[in-house]
């Protein structure tokens, strides 16, 4: 099956989707799992299914790690290892509510580093449409109010592993040279896998806490690590790959909403003002990505014909 830029927006969309559902997921896991821990028994599910799919799918091909190893290490170590690491931690003290408009910050900070790395400056419906989708997630996640708490430790971990993720998403497309999606996708994986291992033995004590995590908090892991990383990290590559990394990192504002709609889904009932938020982060998207545009001027060729 060809990846066509359209079917590269639906997986795009499902990847955040997966990712806006951890937020909620990742409550059940922290509830018996210290972070680490947490996060290397995610990845131990997802490392195992990715390359099942890897050898089934393309099978390894040696030249291309030769090709990249070290930027599977570093990518690996900073989008995989840091930014979930970052993700466990950092929820450990800072408010959900906050820690999701801080990872909403992650396509300008990625537009920005795209930008730098090809001296080339996002045009200005990109920009304006970023601009307006961040507003639409603040007033999601903060209600209406538009203000935030004072910043914790928690907040900063955050900041800085969307910082990597910005990185990462960049760095898959500018540094990977020769590589299909799946096979990058399978590789920082891995290498980002290796490297939680070592923190988790080195900050904590996995063994006793797995054998004393409740079946919960296991079966949460299981749910983020096929999920929320396999499936989600592969489409994800996949967007960027077809669409590249500024246009597929706006979307990652839908990860507040799709968390949104699943606490909805649960039962809490969202404000007008965060009704409105989503609309507002649609609507930022859809003109960051030129589509509301390209609807614009079909609408006037046709009123031309």
């Amino acid at each position: 099956m060809k990846t066509t830029p359209q079917l590269a927006i639906v997986l795009t969309l499902i990847a955040t989707f997966f990712w806006g559902s951890n937020f909620q997921v990742t409550k059940f896991a922290l509830t018996s799992l210290p972070p680490w821990t947490a996060s290397v028994e995610r990845f131990f599910y997802a490392v195992i299914c990715i390359f099942i799919f890897f050898v089934w799918k393309e099978g390894i091909h040696s030249n291309v790690l030769k090709q990249n190893w070290l930027a599977f290490i570093v990518l690996g170590a900073i989008g995989v290892a840091g930014f979930n690491g970052a993700f466990f931690v950092g929820l450990q003290s800072s408010n959900p509510v906050t820690a999701a408009l801080i990872v909403a910050t992650t396509p300008i900070s990625a537009n920005i580093l795209e930008a730098i790395i090809n001296r080339r400056l996002p045009g200005l419906m990109r920009v304006i449409g970023m601009a307006i989708s961040l507003l639409g997630v603040a007033l999601v996640i903060t209600n209406g109010k538009l203000i935030l708490g004072d910043v914790v430790i928690g907040d900063i971990i955050i900041f800085m592993g969307s910082l990597g993720w910005s990185i990462y998403t960049v760095g898959t497309r500018v540094f990977v040279k020769d590589a299909t999606p799946l096979a990058t996708t399978s590789w920082t994986m891995l290498f980002g896998a290796i490297i939680l291992v070592f923190i988790a033995i080195f900050v904590e004590s996995p063994i006793t806490a797995l054998s004393s995590g409740t079946f919960e908090s296991h079966l949460a892991c299981l749910y983020i690590g096929i999920g929320g990383s396999t499936v989600a990290y592969l489409f994800w590559n996949m967007g960027v790959a077809i669409r590249g990394a500024g246009k597929t990192a706006v979307f990652f504002n839908f990860v507040p909403m799709f968390s949104l709609i699943i606490q909805l889904m649960m039962g809490n009932i969202p404000s007008l003002p965060q009704m409105i938020g989503v609309v507002i982060t649609i609507v930022g998207v859809l003109l960051g990505q030129g589509i509301l545009s390209d609807v614009r001027f079909m609408n006037i060729d046709k009123n031309k014909n």
